[in-house]
């Protein structure tokens, strides 16, 4: 019997079985598929060509102290830093706005597009949320309660000044703000709200949903610690972990497809879908939350109470799609600095928020978006090793695509036609671009769900919304990565606090939670949920 089964190789799978195994633990990890990762792998998509499966910025992981941790550089892992960070696009009469990681740079650049007054209103929203930011990162390595977070924010003061009961209320009010909320308070240029939105956007709600506020602060975190690209592409840190894994012992089996978690004395029984069995004391199951109920299920847990979970738990209507590019040149945008390191940041490719608001609309709709709101990442222009010499590999990410079509369609019919829109979007803002594609590769969110295991097309596994984070995430019963009547199971992944996005926080939290069940009598205690 092994010490700890984990079930899913994505980043948090294996940063859980890295912990792990650096206890000391006999750790192996079970994945699905024939490639490491999930959403965090890389694959040559097109001759010569490294392209991501899923993630390809890092912006939260080196926010965290798991790297060091991990000691993941030690084992090849190496960022550059997206410094510009991100752009977004001139209008009619302004020039393109630049984020840096220097405030000074970024604030020059907002002036000279939007004006002094937003120039000094975005230096203070710097000053404020970066404080804010860094507390969010720390309660997300931690599981969540009350006092975690009171512990994460205590002392954070509120914009408007108070004290005691007040400064607790008005600075809660402010975290519960809708993201479009904020920015209206702070910023007069639209060309400015836009670009800050669209970053907020990449959570999934719409910035006029309740509690996004923070998805938009988390911003002024990028002038602390910027988004990095892992050299080779996202997969690297897959592959680091890896290396870490099997230096401390651990093992790591592909293509081996769980199809069952059966509880069986003190501990458990894994079945595989080519008959295979493991036993293990503990399992940390990393998939999706739902995957995870039905191998519960299908080893004996009580059908009832995991029906009622699923029905409670909001998966939504998928956020997006992508569109992999291989071609001859970078997308050349009008007005930005000729130096290629600005196409190693995020490509906001929105002016107005109506635009992102039309695109939201339609997909509620169950309709294409009119004009797709699109990411833009050409990274091949700071790590040439991602496509052949003379050629360069663009990322485009698209929001908001329905996982569900209205009118019966689907999405065999409408890959093509959606792919084109999101190049013609691009093409928009880099005039000739189109001209310059090679190799193009769609993912629409019917292939995230069946590539990558994203259940309804959600890269964030569960909806980002307010009532399905923290102490609710994914559902109120399960927040605490544990199941109910299930001793010894351990939830991981991106359906778990603190959500989606690459930041092995959730790996983390569950390699703690098994280690204390180790020094505890009460993970004996079962509570009946077994027939």
């Amino acid at each position: 019997m092994i010490d700890t089964l984990v079930i899913g190789s994505g980043h948090n799978g294996l940063v859980a079985a890295c912990y792990l195994a650096a206890a000391g633990q006999r750790v192996k990890v079970l994945e699905r598929d024939s490639v490491a990762g999930g959403a965090v792998s890389t694959v040559e998509r097109f001759p010569g060509y490294r392209v991501d499966r899923g993630s390809s910025a890092h912006l939260m992981i080196r926010h965290t102290p798991i790297l060091e941790e991990l000691s993941l550089a030690d084992h090849g892992l190496r960022y550059i830093d997206c410094d510009p960070w991100a752009f977004c696009p001139g209008t009619d009469s302004a020039p393109p706005i630049v984020f840096h990681r220097d405030l000074a740079k970024t604030c020059a650049s907002i002036e000279a597009a939007c004006g002094a007054r937003d120039a000094r209103a975005y230096r203070g929203f710097v000053d404020v949320w970066a404080r804010r930011s860094a507390a969010m990162m720390s309660a997300f390595t931690s599981t969540p309660s009350p006092l975690a977070l009171g512990k994460a924010f205590w002392g954070l003061p509120a914009r408007v000044p108070g004290k005691g009961a007040s400064a607790g209320a008005a600075l809660s009010q402010e975290f519960l703000m809708s993201g479009n909320a904020l920015l209206d308070s702070l910023f007069d240029s639209e060309h400015l709200k836009a670009a800050l939105a669209w970053f907020g956007a990449q959570s999934g709600p719409p910035m006029n949903e309740p509690g996004t506020a923070p998805m938009v602060g988390f911003a002024a975190a990028m002038h602390t610690i910027p988004p990095g690209r892992a050299v080779g592409g996202s997969g690297a840190l897959t592959e680091a972990l890896i290396r870490k894994l099997h230096g401390d012992g651990g093992e790591l089996e592909l293509s081996a497809t769980a199809t069952a978690i059966e509880k069986q004395g003190d501990g458990w029984l894994i079945r595989t879908a080519d008959s295979g069995t493991h036993h293990a004391r503990s399992v940390i199951s990393a998939c999706h939350v739902l995957t995870t109920l039905d191998l519960l299920v299908a080893g004996g847990f009580d059908r009832a109470t995991a029906d009622r979970w699923r029905t409670q738990i909001r998966i939504g209507g998928g956020i997006g799609m992508a569109v992999r590019l291989g071609g001859t040149s970078l997308p050349q945008y009008p007005g930005l600095p000729a130096d290629t390191s600005v196409h190693g940041g995020l490509g906001l490719l929105v002016t107005d928020r109506g635009h992102l608001a039309r695109a939201y609309a339609d997909a509620t709709a169950g309709d294409l978006p009119r004009r797709p709101a699109l990411i833009a990442m050409s990274f091949s222009a700071i790590d040439p090793g991602l496509a052949p010499s003379g050629r360069h590999q663009t990322s485009l990410w698209a929001q908001w695509h329905p996982y569900k079509l209205s009118g019966g369609r689907s999405w065999t019919d409408l890959a093509a036609t959606a792919g084109q829109e999101i190049i013609n979007e691009l093409d928009r803002h880099a005039p000739g671009f189109a001209e310059t594609i090679e190799h193009t590769y769609i993912q629409t969110p019917a292939d995230l769900e069946s590539e990558l295991g994203m259940t309804g097309g959600n890269i964030m596994h569960v909806e980002m919304s307010l009532d399905q984070m923290l102490m609710w995430r994914p559902h109120p019963e399960l927040a605490r990565h544990r199941v109910p009547g299930a001793p010894g199971l351990i939830l991981a992944g991106a359906s778990t606090h603190p959500g989606g996005g690459v930041s092995g926080a959730s790996g983390r939290i569950a390699a703690s939670a098994v280690l204390s069940d180790r020094r505890s009598p009460l993970a004996r205690i079962t509570r009946g949920r077994w027939g």
